[in-house]
């Protein structure tokens, strides 16, 4: 049996190497052991969160994607719970990832699990375990669970697992947390690109009811994504692209809109009427621009160590505190969850809401999108080009590198970070979550990945070719060996 930790939101591993069902029994069987467990009232969660216990028997609801297997391994894992004592459902259909987060909440069920690998590569799958809260599961309580893990799967009976539906539900919830009527009225053309993922269809049944004219594109089953990550990042959009583009001067007098969601429909990005991509910086700021200024919705703010300095440019406008935070959503969780922030935002693209739910929504957030371009008349370039007149030009880019020794260069870069980078002093090195060199324009920042072999570098800058000079050099350090 392979060695099964849980990263930044979850167990992820490839299929049939370290994704297999006998390892998805056993996270079964330790979901169920920690769920029995009665000295779970004395986490956190309960004791200081104010979160609603629930019994073991209120039940489990496992969701599942559109990867490889999906259904079949949520099957197992229900089975799993169920011999280990839990009740155990699987939803009807694919689902995304903030539908299983938010039934979990409204039925009072113990915990919801969702079988998938988010926007990793089509071989890998995952766990997402969701407590009664409905949102990321805390360090606290996946350590728990790892604890629990048994050496071995347990013995399964082969029986017919009951299934819910739990689409509609969601999608009420959804147009209630919306202006649909200032939606319905906009001059509006969206483009839907469900990158394949478990979150297609949704955002388009509701364009449907509004009657808006819209195109849905990427928004059948493909296991394998097309060949691309399902991750709403710049170099996956290239049929958004060319779509938009191709649409230019024959779409009149409507203000087309990309509208992105991810594999399992927890991020989002979008793609401005020139086919401009908006990447998830820019999204995190418009989204925060519009709850304070439209939605006259204030409250703290929470960013990721690797999100936007713009955002809390914006939250220091406003006079509301905006907290850094380590990067995974669960660091966002105990604020959304006790009211104590009213946004949390990521670099990879996940928003989420206090007024809404403690979990990132793709779904909402573009439909968040719509409605700010709805009530202000203006396409997306032009509501980015106000807020750099406002706050300044910031530019973003981001590099993977496949680098199995990824831990030791960051040990190396910790102990001796450069003094110079691409011409720019390095004023300060911050580590909350990885190396971030600070400079006068703008930051670098190297994180190894938590769920694979992969060394990240992040910048931001005031001109979009000092992130290009920045990045070079970054990487030149870490594979070049200058470290």
């Amino acid at each position: 049996m392979s060695e099964i930790k849980f990263g930044t939101d979850g167990w992820r591993g490839v299929i049939a190497r370290d994704f297999t069902f006998a390892n998805v029994g056993r996270v079964g069987a330790a979901l169920a052991a920690y769920l029995r467990d009665p000295q779970r009232k004395e986490m956190r969660v309960y004791r200081e969160w104010g979160v609603t216990w629930r019994p073991a028997e209120a039940g489990v609801l496992v969701g599942y994607d559109t990867r490889f297997l999906s259904r079949e391994f949520a099957t197992e894992l229900a089975r799993a719970l169920i011999a280990g004592g839990v009740p155990a459902w699987i939803t009807a259909e694919p689902v995304p990832t903030p539908a299983l987060s938010f039934f979990v909440r409204q039925e009072g069920l113990a915990g919801g699990v969702m079988i998938t690998a988010s926007h990793n590569p089509p071989e890998y799958n995952g766990v997402k375990f969701k407590p009664e809260y409905g949102g990321s599961a805390t360090e606290e309580i996946t350590k728990e669970i790892e604890a629990r893990l048994p050496p071995s799967p347990p013995p399964l009976v082969d029986n017919t697992i009951p299934t819910q539906s739990i689409r509609e539900a969601y999608l009420e919830k959804i147009r209630k947390a919306v202006d649909l009527g200032a939606i319905r009225r906009a001059p509006l053309f969206p483009v839907v690109d469900a990158m394949y993922g478990s979150a297609r269809g949704y955002l388009v049944e509701i364009l449907r009811e509004l009657r808006l004219p819209f195109l849905a594109i990427r928004a059948g089953r493909d296991p394998l994504f097309g060949g691309k990550k399902p991750e709403p990042i710049a170099e996956n959009m290239g049929p958004l692209r060319a779509v938009i583009r191709g649409m230019r001067g024959r779409v009149r007098g409507r203000i087309i809109v990309g509208l992105v969601t991810d594999g399992d429909g927890d991020r989002a990005a979008a793609m401005d009427e020139t086919g401009e991509f908006v990447d998830t910086h820019r999204t995190a700021s418009l989204l925060l621009w519009h709850l304070f200024h439209h939605r006259k919705i204030r409250g703290p703010v929470l960013k990721s160590f690797a999100l936007t300095d713009m955002v809390k440019k914006i939250a220091e406008e406003e006079g509301v505190p905006c907290h850094e935070i380590k990067i995974g959503f669960k660091w966002a969780v105990e604020g959304l969850v006790t009211g104590q922030a009213m946004f949390g935002g990521e670099e990879s693209g996940g928003y989420g809401y206090s007024w809404h739910l403690p979990e990132r929504d793709g779904i909402l957030s573009n439909l968040l999108l719509l409605e700010s371009v709805s009530v202000t008349g203006k396409p997306l370039s032009a509501l980015i080009q106000e807020l750099f007149a406002r706050f300044g030009p910031h530019y973003y880019s981001r590099r993977d590198l496949h680098l199995p020794d990824r831990l030791a260069v960051m040990e190396k870069l910790a102990k001796k970070p450069p003094e110079e980078l691409a011409g720019h002093v390095v004023k300060t090195v911050e580590d909350l979550d990885g190396i971030k060199l600070r400079f006068d324009r703008g930051w670098v920042l190297f994180r190894a990945s938590g769920t694979e072999p992969i060394l990240r570098l992040y910048c931001e800058m005031d001109d979009a070719k000092e992130v290009a000079k920045v990045l070079a050099a970054a990487e030149n350090l870490v594979k070049g060996g200058l470290l």
